[in-house]
């Protein structure tokens, strides 16, 4: 068992996770490990904020840009491949942050949601048809009927997490359901501590509108290009005005505007999340070190 209690660092978009872990890693001889849905993809470092190369020498990173964007992810998987990197981190003695604003893929980790056990490749070949053809407004119904608890967690506009659900709500009656095992940090007895960033609207929104125009200046229109708009990475925020203004049917200026309010509403229903998130601390950036030192292994 690992002796060494594992950091959780969570929080919305732009509020800093990324600069406080790189500080907690180097101040506590620790590796990171990433727990965004969209950080996962390769090619898209600019939308998705992605750790620099920079800023991933100071400390080593797993699961960061190591999937092509076309591939289907889940919080199952993200488990697995987080414990994974877990268990290769204690292995060297190192201690472990995870850092991200997926809130679903912490919660699976921590071993507070209930997992699909098992997945269907028919169907979920099926429902990824069903998805290109009917509007998400129309999946996230269906998925209401089915699971309305899931479904109140998801926006009407997530279609990738609408699919996924609806997966895990129809595979355990599935005649074709592969069984699969399911692992958790609580199941193991492995030791957390779960951090949210908190931070002010004010600076909040700053961050967000500077953000943007970085993105902006470092060529998100032309990574939008070059994604395209036929893959699962494609939905994530912001990419699809980036191609909607490709293809002229947006000005810069309304490109600009639609960017800064679709992060700001990811960010309001990231700390939504959060705030119900079971033994979440909220703490500002100086606190940060001191609760981690209460972990086993970190004083």
């Amino acid at each position: 068992m690992q002796s060494r209690g594992v950091l959780i660092l969570a929080g919305p978009t732009a509020s800093g996770k990324t600069a406080l872990a790189l500080e907690l890693a180097e101040r506590f001889d620790a590796e990171i490990v990433g727990a965004d849905s969209r950080q996962i993809y390769r090619g898209m470092p600019i939308g998705t904020a992605s750790p620099s190369r920079k800023e991933r020498a100071r400390a080593p990173h797993h699961l960061i840009e190591f999937l092509d964007p076309s591939e289907r992810y889940s919080a199952a998987r993200f488990s697995y491949d987080a414990l994974a990197a877990l268990d290769d981190i204690a292995r060297r003695g190192r201690r472990a942050i995870v850092v991200g604003g997926t809130g679903f893929y912490v919660r699976a980790l921590c071993g507070d949601v209930a997992l699909s056990p098992a997945y269907d490749p028919v169907l979920r070949e099926r429902l990824a048809r069903r998805a290109r053809y009917h509007p998400t407004e129309v999946l996230h119904g269906w998925l209401a009927a089915r699971d309305p608890e899931r479904a109140r967690a998801i926006a009407p506009s997530d279609p990738y997490r609408i699919v996924r659900s609806l997966e895990i709500a129809l595979s355990a009656s599935s005649p074709g359901a592969v069984p699969l095992r399911s692992e958790s940090l609580r199941s193991r007895g492995i030791p957390f501590l779960k951090i949210a960033l908190e931070i002010d609207d004010a600076t909040l929104d700053a961050r967000i509108l500077r953000r943007v125009d970085d993105m902006l200046a470092a060529g998100f229109v032309a990574e939008a290009e070059r994604l395209g708009a036929g893959v699962v990475a494609s939905d994530a925020v912001g990419y699809p005005y980036a191609l909607a203004y490709a293809g002229g049917q947006l000005t810069f200026e309304e490109l600009r505007v639609l960017l800064v309010r679709a992060t700001r509403r990811y960010a309001r229903r990231q700390r939504t999340w959060f705030r119900s998130e079971p033994e979440m601390r909220w703490a500002a950036r100086d606190e940060a070190a001191e609760l981690a030192r209460s972990l086993p292994g970190w004083a």
